[in-house]
């Protein structure tokens, strides 16, 4: 029990630790429907800028539902930032189900964004509602009782240089500081 309530408290900290440095380094809204966030993220180091992209999910998670996510966070480039995220923290199951999600909703956003938009009911009136259930159902179980930040803590310890000091602006899913090689033209236009 000590040993299991020390793990809680080391990854309690370390999430702590995370969430202090986006604090310092993510300032866009991340509700605003302008890309902005998703732009300021890609300058943060690959790991960190996975955490910066995921955060959002958990609280839709936690307080709504995985469809109910993309009325607050649906702007293409946040979209997509969140599912490299998910990938980039060795979660491709719920990069799997937040796509699934996404491309079910995507659709309906125009109607459920406007004055009056009713989610449910357009969601019900559609089919779409029973399935983004079991996604949030599935994606909530696969994220396990603490969520995403055991997976972030987790995560940490086993890159820290992608979170505390990886090289900046990394393409998601790369390791830092592996170049790939680019091919120059010989000279005489031969190959």
């Amino acid at each position: 029990m000590r040993k299991k309530v020390q793990e809680l408290s080391a990854a309690d900290a370390l999430v702590s630790r995370i969430f202090d440095l986006l604090k310092t380094r993510v300032h866009a809204n991340p509700y605003a429907w302008d890309g902005a966030l998703a732009q300021e993220i890609r300058r943060l180091p690959v790991g960190l800028r996975a955490m910066a992209a995921t955060h959002h999910l958990d609280i839709s998670l936690t307080l709504d539902d995985i469809g109910w996510h993309f009325l607050n966070f649906g702007h293409p480039s946040h979209v997509e930032e969140t599912e490299q995220g998910l990938r980039e923290l060795g979660l491709p199951e719920v990069a799997a189900m937040f796509q699934e999600a996404y491309g079910l909703l995507c659709p309906l956003l125009p109607e459920i964004r406007r004055q009056g938009g009713d989610y449910c009911g357009v969601l019900e009136r559609e089919g779409r509602m029973k399935r983004i259930n079991e996604l949030s159902d599935r994606a909530s179980a696969a994220l396990g009782k603490r969520g995403i930040y055991r997976h972030w803590a987790a995560y940490a310890r086993q890159h820290p240089e992608r979170v505390f000091g990886a090289e900046p602006d990394a393409p998601p899913n790369r390791r830092p500081g592996r170049q790939r090689a680019i091919r120059t033209p010989r000279r005489g236009g031969g190959r």
